[in-house]
């Protein structure tokens, strides 16, 4: 074909007797004259012939383009980028809800609704008629019958609706959930195990909810009437149940989120938490790197705890005894027999005066927050003081002390608005802003452990799977530009 092709171009050049036409490089020839103009018929004959020519080249390129393509039935399912952002949004979701239920109970609005209806609850009361019937019900608790016998339809309205926003959020956090999960799953656009871990943590959204309700039923309990000294208010350890829960949820959200987010850049050829991978998995191997991440993982279970104990701490309202810091009553340790009084037991031979005392005298309470949330502090800056230290410094990849760093700084700021929260008396702004700021706290953590982890096997395949397409598309594009 070339023969012909160099004799329809120019006759000159097969008299020369040229055999070696590269496609990389023709020699050329010294003429000792100039190669003449082909006539219109040869140059028709020239295009003519190089159409085949053309024609399978360019079949040739996009046939390795479509085999240089990384069949997706070969490789494991990975996540999309868009999986993580719905998981981050329903986690935000659950901050809210976090919040809201925090105000809630900071404003005495959780026995203001007193039935469960899951699906027509939705809707508030639309008419005077409907308000009305509502305040009746909320009239024969013992909550109304003991604090707030004044209270006025106004301010009824108020607690209803603080405690309807709180459900209302958990409804929406149900739909927003659920429904894009069973989108994905039918799409595949999550694996199998992954499906069943997020099913998992929609069934606990649900189980959010009764747990909720079955709370809200201790305060709505008509033996409180008859108890001396009761406070109508729900039950701090079904409090407390209903918050960890909830964190539990945030947490699962939050990290399985972030991890798809990270390992879907890392598939693109993204870096792994600052550094190329090969130096990220090295260091993660040192054994440096992973006693930190084991203290990183108990420092997270400290944070998840003491955020429980001030779910003690708001239901029995510890928080408006000893408003002082760093002393109680004058002192570092409050009186034995203040922390462990007797009055608190109620087994005959007294067996119970410890654990009971523990979870249910506010003194004691607020003493086991106080200790924890400073042994949280303390711990925090020792872990990032370590994480500085030149020996472990080169060894962490670079995010990771980042997040480190945020994390104490969020530490810091948690101490001050727990300090605040003391001294000014339990302020409904603050006590808020200091439960926002455990879950944010928690988040820092699980943000630290997030970052000590290795990329999954999908993303490592994937990444490689790409790679070699984006070789192969590029050697394809050389070899079509020097055609």
């Amino acid at each position: 074909m070339w023969a012909a092709l160099r004799q329809a171009a120019c006759p000159r050049l097969s008299q020369l007797g040229l055999r070696q036409f590269s496609l990389r490089a023709v020699a050329r020839p010294v003429l000792t004259s100039p190669c003449p103009r082909p006539s219109p018929s040869r140059l028709q004959s020239f295009l003519a012939a190089s159409r085949p020519f053309r024609s399978s080249s360019s079949t040739s390129v996009k046939r390795n383009k479509a085999t240089s393509t990384p069949p997706a039935a070969d490789l494991p399912v990975l996540a999309p980028r868009s999986v993580g952002m719905w998981l981050m949004m329903s986690s935000t979701l659950v901050f809210a809800i976090v919040v809201v239920g925090g105000v809630t109970r900071l404003t005495e609005s959780g026995l203001s609704i007193t039935e469960w209806r899951p699906i027509t609850g939705v809707l508030p009361p639309l008419s005077e008629a409907e308000w009305e019937a509502e305040f009746e019900k909320y009239k024969k608790t013992p909550e109304f019958k003991m604090l707030n016998s004044g209270a006025t339809l106004s301010d009824f309205k108020f607690i209803f609706f603080m405690e309807w926003s709180h459900r209302l959020l958990g409804r929406l956090l149900g739909v927003a959930f659920v429904g894009p999960l069973i989108y994905f799953g039918l799409r595949r656009k999550i694996s199998r195990s992954q499906f069943a871990q997020l099913l998992g943590l929609g069934t606990l959204i649900g189980a959010q909810g009764a747990l909720g309700w079955y709370m809200v039923q201790s305060g709505l309990d008509e033996a409180l009437m008859e108890e001396p000294g009761a406070v109508p208010r729900v039950s701090q350890y079904r409090l407390a149940a209903h918050l960890g829960l909830a964190l539990a949820l945030y947490a699962g959200m939050f990290s399985t989120g972030l991890g798809i987010i990270k390992d879907w850049k890392f598939s693109r050829g993204g870096q792994w938490s600052g550094s190329n991978i090969g130096k990220a998995v090295r260091g993660l191997a040192k054994p440096r790197v992973k006693m930190f991440k084991r203290q990183a993982w108990a420092l997270t279970g400290l944070v998840f705890l003491t955020a429980l104990s001030g779910a003690f701490v708001a239901g029995l309202d510890a928080g408006l005894v000893y408003n002082e810091f760093p002393l109680m009553g004058g002192r570092v340790v409050p009186p034995a027999d203040e922390l462990f009084a007797p009055s608190y037991a109620k087994n005959a031979d007294k067996s119970d005066l410890w654990w009971r005392n523990i979870f249910e005298n506010p003194t004691t309470v607020q003493f086991d927050h106080r200790v924890l949330a400073t042994t949280t502090y303390v711990s925090t800056l020792l872990l990032w003081a370590s994480s500085r230290r030149s020996a472990l410094r080169t060894a962490l990849p670079p995010l990771t002390r980042t997040a480190m760093t945020a994390a104490f700084a969020m530490a810091n700021a948690q101490l001050l608005l727990g300090i605040s929260t003391l001294l000014y008396l339990v302020p409904v702004p603050l006590a808020a802003a200091h439960q926002a700021g455990s879950v944010m706290l928690l988040s820092a953590m699980l943000h630290v452990l997030v970052t000590l982890r290795r990329p999954g096997l999908a993303a490592n395949m994937w990444r490689q799977a790409l790679a070699g397409t984006k070789r192969s598309s590029t050697a394809a594009a050389g070899t079509k530009a020097r055609i």
